[in-house]
């Protein structure tokens, strides 16, 4: 990966932002027939990476995106964390070894992207956030504070789990490699620029989600919660919302196993509703209620053992199961939020041309990207390209891109009209999502005639 990184920065040049990640697929133009596919990989585990290049068998292939996006400013931020220097006797002498501290930095990297959007815009939130997550690392906790601290009208899209690799614009950011510091997260951030030319106009990212999950059984309440910070998992036992009983692992399964909408042999996860204090730095923290989704790993006669941690005794939460039929629902919701943003736009598209300052539409697409879940695709769907329909079928001659994702990350306004949807709750936010596709649509609206 270090070696492909390095060939797309000499021939980007160094002042170029660049992410690197490896993904469980693709989806792009086909650089031989210039039809637009999804591809999916060989399960993330069998991903081998060679001297820096990607080796998945015959299943492989890579997506470029190279843009520029008039009147806005660029750069990759990573949440880092500093190792200590501890040296370790070794026969007759002494030999440094880096252990890494167990918290990422997460108050610093939210500061870190408010202070360059602050620097380059004037203002703490910035338009967009592309973010890439460590594989073995929980994005949960780190999206939350971002949550908390930007404006809704910041989109974050992006994988919460991947392998990575970046370079910054800034060299004191370039620590990638280096061994004293993990990255455990990078966000591409997308600031406006409060210096951009005269008569240049407003770029706007748009999110439109498709959910893969419907709800099965009862609400549950935690009773007792142990976290095994070792393994990332969770153990609990738990009543059903308006029972008194409590439930080891065990009966809780054979209950949702028994329901009429199980549907067999596909996974289960709980959706957590979390009511808590949230605060960067210094200031005073707030209330703040989130819906987190963990895996189920199993269960017995002692505890429901579930992926992460972060859920307390008091949390209610609801099993959800993969639903094709709700995926495809969903995609057509998305289509016509999609769609809402098409009436508005003649659609020809921008990138690449040089006269964006001058054109005289009032707005039109750039192009998109596409981050959705590794469990859906053909096998999911039975059909092709079923997760880019909805921008394609809208925008077909704009510039699209997209990867399967380890997990999915979608955050903004789910209305293409700057309105706020029906479908938002904002009592119960949700950033990180199962079995989903998140469409980020970025557009362009020319500046006012004078």
């Amino acid at each position: 990966m270090r070696r492909t990184l390095d060939f797309l920065v000499k021939h980007l040049g160094p002042r170029t932002p660049i992410i690197l990640s490896v993904v469980h697929g693709v989806m792009g133009r086909d650089a031989l027939t210039d039809e637009f596919r999804e591809v999916k990989f060989q399960d993330h585990e069998d991903i081998g990476v060679n001297h820096g290049i990607c080796t998945c068998g015959q299943q492989s292939g890579i997506v470029l995106t190279v843009g520029y996006l008039p009147g806005l400013k660029v750069d990759a931020i990573p949440l880092l964390r500093r190792k200590e220097i501890v040296q370790v006797p070794v026969d007759d002498t002494y030999v440094d070894v880096y252990l890494a501290p167990p918290v990422p930095m997460i108050d610093q990297f939210v500061m870190d992207i408010q202070n360059y959007t602050t620097s380059v815009s004037g203002c703490a939130s910035p338009v967009g956030i592309i973010m890439f997550g460590k594989e073995d690392m929980d994005q949960k906790p780190i999206i939350e504070k971002l949550d908390y601290a930007m404006s809704m009208n910041t989109v974050f899209v992006g994988d919460e789990r991947s392998r990575f690799a970046y370079r910054s614009g800034d060299d004191l950011r370039n620590v990638c490699g280096n061994p004293a510091f993990i990255s455990d997260a990078v966000a591409l951030v997308f600031a406006s620029d409060k210096d951009k030319p005269h008569g240049t106009g407003e770029i706007q990212f748009h999110l439109a989600m498709s959910e893969g999950v419907s709800a099965i059984g009862p609400r549950h309440k935690a009773v007792s919660v142990r976290a095994n910070h070792a393994e990332g998992s969770t153990w609990l036992t738990a009543k059903r919302e308006g029972h008194h009983e409590i439930l080891d692992g065990e009966q809780i399964l054979r209950h949702i196993d028994q329901l009429e909408n199980r549907f067999p042999q596909v996974e289960l996860y709980v959706g957590v509703t979390k009511r808590r204090k949230c605060s960067i730095g210094s200031e005073k923290s707030r209330l703040i209620t989130t819906l987190a989704f963990h895996g189920i790993r199993g269960g017995d006669q002692e505890y429901l053992y579930v992926d992460g941690v972060g859920i307390k005794t008091g949390d209610y939460f609801q099993f959800y199961q993969p639903d094709h039929n709700a995926a495809l629902a969903a995609c057509r919701n998305a289509s016509e939020n999609i769609r809402n943003l098409k009436l508005n736009s003649s659609g020809k598209g921008f990138l690449g041309r040089r006269d964006v300052a001058n054109s005289i539409d009032r707005k039109e697409v750039l192009g998109g990207f596409i981050f959705s879940c590794c469990g859906r695709g053909n096998s999911f769907f039975g059909g092709l390209n079923v997760d880019s329909f909805p921008f394609f079928e809208n925008f077909p001659s704009a510039p699209l891109a997209g990867i399967f994702c380890g997990g999915e990350i979608g955050r903004g306004k789910l209305s293409m009209t700057g309105q706020e949807s029906q479908e938002e709750s904002p009592a119960e936010r949700r950033y990180l999502h199962v079995y989903s596709t998140a469409y980020l649509v970025i557009s362009y609206s020319a500046a006012p005639s004078e």
